[in-house]
């Protein structure tokens, strides 16, 4: 009796009904939902405060510098949800504009950071040697001072504006997370692959580019992710010392300064809304960064 062969149409089947392979940026969301719950909540913080900075003038009626001195320092009614100030501004108003400042802020300097941190670091790190122990150095000579110390120096010479604390924040932190990025790219240098890479004839340029970029990357997204909240922190700072985005353009810094010992018994609502938009931006960007990097680094991911 004849054996029937088996056909080879069934394992074709078989191979067409797998499901798709998740992206990886997919996958990391999905665990985090799973695992990750301060992140979730950090990651809904923020999501909520980047909706609030877009549309901000289709929630609010109001401009951010209108002003109307009859009604200074309302306490919150149907009309002005978080009050007024001093010069009849909505309260509510300023501190959603003052989201998309700091955000604007935010982002453009971790954004110009990573670049930077991501040259120095790497170039610094394949190099070695000599441009090695350059770079270091300057980046030690850098972090010698206190931070907030030589930003308000720079803010002073330059000016206030949004442009200038932008640039100066993002160099500084370009510098300060290239030493991050250079003990990285250091270790994938050393990989087997790598060097069997540049024995098969690859240039610099794209052994940098295909083999060590991509794993660093990861390394990358978490140091800019929790560096927002340094970033938003900073500006609020020196804004509130005046060397940060100039008025009438509203910042959390700018609004805390203004509030002042003088109206904090008055109209405590001048102080306490702008820190708690700062406090939950810091909070979010902090715990969205915690929970990427557990769900990045390999070494975490079984916690």
């Amino acid at each position: 009796m004849a054996i029937a062969p088996v056909s080879a149409p069934s394992f074709a089947v078989v191979v067409d009904t797998l499901p798709p392979a998740r992206p990886w940026y997919t996958d990391v969301w999905v665990r985090m939902l799973r695992r990750k719950p301060l992140g979730t909540i950090g990651g809904a913080i923020v999501l909520v405060m980047l909706l609030a900075a877009v549309f901000a003038d289709v929630l609010t009626p109001y401009g951010f510098s209108q002003t109307n001195l009859r009604e200074r320092f309302i306490a919150m009614n149907a009309d002005h949800w978080l009050g007024t100030d001093q010069i009849g501004r909505d309260v509510l108003t300023r501190v959603l504009y003052a989201a998309r400042i700091s955000l604007y802020v935010g982002f453009g300097a971790v954004g110009l950071g990573s670049v930077l941190a991501t040259a120095l670091g790497i170039f610094s790190a394949y190099w070695g040697g000599r441009i090695d122990l350059f770079v270091q150095r300057l980046v030690d000579a850098w972090m010698a001072f206190p931070p907030l110390l030589i930003l308000m120096s720079i803010m002073s010479l330059l000016g206030p504006s949004v442009l200038n604390i932008t640039l100066v924040l993002g160099v500084a932190a370009g510098i300060r997370e290239s030493r991050i990025v250079r003990g990285v790219a250091l270790s994938i240098k050393e990989y087997t692959y790598i060097e069997g890479t540049r024995a098969l004839g690859s240039g610099h340029l794209r052994v940098t580019l295909v083999h060590v970029l991509p794993n660093v990357l990861p390394t990358i997204i978490v140091v800019a992710t929790t560096g927002l909240s340094t970033v938003i922190l900073t500006e609020a700072s020196l804004s509130f010392l005046g060397l940060g985005v100039p008025p009438p353009y509203p910042t959390w810094g700018g609004m805390l300064s203004l509030a002042g010992l003088d109206h904090m018994y008055r109209a405590p609502w001048l102080a306490i809304w702008p820190a708690t938009a700062l406090s939950l931006a810091v909070f979010g960007f902090n715990m969205l960064g915690d929970a990427l990097r557990d769900l990045l680094d390999p070494r975490l991911r079984g916690g």
